[in-house]
């Protein structure tokens, strides 16, 4: 269990340092295996994934029971309805990444790249938008990811999904970069070649 906090703490630094999330913004978490069932390690209610510690991260059974001291996220419940929905999900990363987070409050959409595999529809899949830690956004993004690994949240963010924790943080990563390159382009192609 160590190692999995341990684990939490370092990708919580990651992918502030990356520009994912700022201020006290975004939330990410882990399953693992406990004596009496999956438990789920989860980062904190109003505190910056820059400044975590272990006693930090709040550990919670899949009915949302809080088994250590703390408050959860107050996004606990998607985290849960997504390892619900999703058993081969063993990491949830939850960002405000500002490219993909800017397409997420626009009326474009995120196109896919190469690079994170196989691209089976035109763009990222997307919810509209939901009031932040309601019970309507837990059951639409857990739906939303049923078939996805990734998923727009509209006026709001990203999630991202994977069979760990590294995994959800690398497409979490490739998203915001895959916005950026998007955005990139679109203002190219705005602009007059005076040349």
């Amino acid at each position: 269990m160590k190692k999995n906090i341990a684990e939490i703490i370092n990708i919580s630094n990651e992918i502030y340092d990356k520009g994912l999330v700022s201020g006290k913004s975004g939330n990410i978490s882990a399953r693992f295996k406990g004596e009496n069932g999956d438990l789920i390690a989860i980062t904190p209610t109003l505190k910056s994934l820059s400044q975590l510690n272990e006693k930090d991260i709040v550990l919670v059974d899949l009915d949302g029971n809080i088994l250590t001291k703390g408050k959860p996220s107050s996004e606990v419940n998607m985290h849960l309805e997504i390892y619900k929905k999703r058993p081969d999900v063993y990491g949830i990363v939850h960002t405000h990444s500002p490219y993909a987070t800017g397409f997420a409050h626009s009326s474009k959409r995120i196109k896919r790249h190469e690079g994170f595999g196989e691209i089976k529809t035109p763009f990222i899949a997307e919810i509209e938008y939901e009031k932040p830690g309601s019970n309507e956004l837990a059951i639409n993004a857990s739906e939303g990811l049923c078939n996805e690994d990734v998923l727009i949240l509209k006026k709001h963010g990203v999630i991202c999904v994977g069979k760990n924790l590294k995994e959800a943080e690398l497409l979490a990563v490739f998203v915001e970069e895959t916005a950026k390159t998007q955005f990139v382009t679109y203002m190219l192609n705005s602009v007059e070649d005076i040349i």
